[in-house]
C-alpha cells in the first residue's frame, strides 16, 4: 500500500563546509608563498666625464697587508696603538690642514688592522677618509 503517493527527497548540497574548506586552502598557499622582489625603482645612473685635478689633493696614503703591517707615504710604520699611529698620520701630513686618508687594505687583511686606521684617523682629527679598490675582471 502506498500513502501520499511517490515522494522522493531530492539531494541537497550544503555550500558552508565547502566554502570552510576552500578558505583554509586560500589561506594556506597565502602563507606558504614565496614572492619574487623585485628593485621598487629602475634607477639609470648618469654618465659624466671627470678631468683630473690641476694640483693632487692633499692626501696620506695609508696602506696594511695581510700580515698587518702598516706603511704611511711609502714608509714603514709599526702599529704601536691609535695613538701612536695618529702622531704618524699628523707626522705624514706635515703643513696639510685636512687631509684626505687614502686606505690601502690587502683583501686578506684582517678587519682590525683596518679599524685601527679608521681610529688612529679619528683621534688625529681627520674625516675625511676613502679605501682604494680595483675593478673586478670580468
Amino acid at each position: 500500500m502506498k500513502f501520499g503517493g511517490s515522494f522522493r527527497e531530492e539531494p541537497e548540497i550544503n555550500f558552508i563546509p565547502l566554502i570552510d574548506v576552500l578558505l583554509v586552502i586560500l589561506i594556506f598557499l597565502m602563507v606558504t608563498t614565496t614572492y619574487s622582489r623585485y628593485a621598487e625603482l629602475q634607477i639609470t645612473l648618469p654618465t659624466a666625464e671627470a678631468t683630473r685635478p690641476q694640483e693632487p689633493p692633499e692626501q696620506v696614503n695609508v696602506a696594511v697587508d695581510a700580515a698587518g703591517r702598516y706603511v704611511v707615504n711609502k714608509t714603514p710604520v709599526a702599529f704601536n696603538g691609535p695613538e701612536a699611529f695618529s702622531e704618524e698620520l699628523r707626522r705624514a701630513a706635515g703643513g696639510m690642514k685636512d687631509p684626505a686618508i687614502i686606505i690601502n687594505a690587502d683583501a686578506n687583511a684582517s678587519h682590525q688592522s683596518v679599524i685601527n686606521i679608521l681610529e688612529a684617523a679619528r683621534i688625529a682629527g681627520y674625516g675625511r677618509i676613502t679605501f682604494t679598490t680595483q675593478a673586478a675582471k670580468k
